[in-house]
């Protein structure tokens, strides 16, 4: 046994430690947002899915909301670290857990796979659970990686991403807390990429991936008759969109998007299928408070819409419905399927863009809610979370969900 009393320690907006408790109820409380399904496959015949960054953000509401709402069975995979003598595991490895254990109790059959994504290894060891166990053919791939390096199997290179704006330097608002959670808001500054930034960045967190996933699994005659694959993208505000959709990640996610299209002119022909890329609305996500300006973005988006900022789960329930057919797939010119159109509605962001305007360190407190957002950071790593005693010892040595024989 190793129980604990755990209180969060912290760096700026990442956590030292987990709390199980925490990040397992964390998981129950999206499971319980996610509407019910219109009509749920029976136990045991539900599509055949992959998630690959099953284990948070908009990875995690995937994955629940795959397994509630259209009953998907298959294999979830993400890359998380155990726990210690000295560390709490990842919080995503606490997640997955709690994610395992209602699936279990859903009656779903949904692997957990904790490796590297990037590498042919489990790729391959993918592939033969999905010959061996879910009768060789998989219907949809959602790809949610973010990542902040790739090695290339091929060649052996390993690639770095960066945060940077294209062109010229930037600088930008951005939200930070006191040590005693105190609300700050500051102005910081990017350098502008260069050398080969773009280049590397878009190795990492472009479509070449999950292109290679595809042709690993229709090498191998593993893809079902109108099978349909996605990746998750995100767009954002124009008040962001220096740093991040006009940077080098945005370059990034415009290659995510050519890839679709090339992919769905693929499947199109080969197996009926599809392609498209899912852009979702704003969310505070492990992945999203590194990028600056996004944390103060984020809090006056919430401040505008309060209730109406649509979670994650929720988004993903209405994408679900589309790549199964509940309702029509529906793709812009772009080939992708907006599921962000409630952040970027001009009243909601002419009324942001002008609290970004007035926010200081003095008025944020009125123009944000900077309370739910801290808050949200804190969830993210299992505090915080309504209906857990934090006084108590909680087991930190939660297993990996075993292999349960089919």
């Amino acid at each position: 046994m190793t129980e604990r009393v755990l209180t969060p320690r912290n760096r700026g907006f990442l956590f030292l430690d987990a709390h199980p408790a925490g990040c397992a109820r964390l998981v129950t409380d999206m499971w319980e947002a996610c509407p019910e399904p219109v009509v749920a496959p029976p136990a045991g015949e539900g599509p055949v899915a992959l998630v690959i960054g099953s284990s948070a953000g908009y990875g995690l509401a995937a994955t629940l909301a795959g397994l509630k709402r259209a009953g998907i069975r298959g294999i979830a995979v993400s890359f998380e670290k155990g726990p210690t003598a000295r560390r709490t595991a990842t919080a995503g490895w606490y997640r997955t857990a709690a994610t395992a254990a209602l699936a279990r109790d859903a009656g779903r059959d949904l692997v957990f796979l904790n490796g590297d994504a990037f590498s042919d290894g489990l790729k391959d060891e993918v592939a033969d659970l999905v010959e061996r166990r879910f009768g060789g053919r998989l219907d949809h791939l959602v790809y949610s990686v973010a990542a902040p390096r790739r090695t290339d199997p091929d060649t052996g290179t390993t690639y770095t991403s960066v945060l940077k704006p294209i062109g010229a330097p930037h600088r930008t608002k951005t939200l930070v807390f006191d040590a005693d959670g105190t609300p700050d808001v500051r102005e910081v500054g990017a350098g502008a990429a260069e050398g080969d930034d773009i280049a590397q960045t878009v190795a990492v967190m472009g479509g070449a991936d999950w292109e290679r996933w595809i042709d690993r699994f229709a090498a191998r005659g593993l893809l079902a008759e109108g099978f349909t694959t996605v990746a998750l993208s995100y767009i954002g505000s124009p008040l962001t969109a220096a740093i991040y959709r006009q940077g080098t990640i945005g370059a990034a996610k415009t290659h995510l998007e050519a890839t679709a299209r090339t992919l769905h002119e693929r499947l199109a022909k080969t197996v009926g299928g599809r392609a498209v890329t899912s852009v979702n609305g704003a969310a505070v996500t492990q992945s999203s408070t590194a990028v600056p300006g996004i944390a103060l973005y984020t809090s006056l988006l919430r401040a505008v819409l309060g209730t109406r900022l649509v979670p994650p789960v929720r988004q993903l329930a209405r994408l679900w419905d589309q790549l199964t057919g509940t309702s029509p797939l529906t793709a812009d010119a772009e080939g992708r399927v907006r599921l962000d159109t409630w952040e970027l509605a001009e009243d909601v962001q002419a009324a942001v863009a002008e609290r970004w305007e007035a926010v200081t360190t003095e008025t944020v407190a009125d123009l944000a809610d900077v309370d739910w957002f801290r808050a949200e950071v804190r969830r993210l790593y299992g505090f915080s979370v309504p209906g857990v005693d934090y006084t108590a010892p909680v087991e930190t040595d939660v297993p990996w969900p075993g292999l349960i024989p089919a």
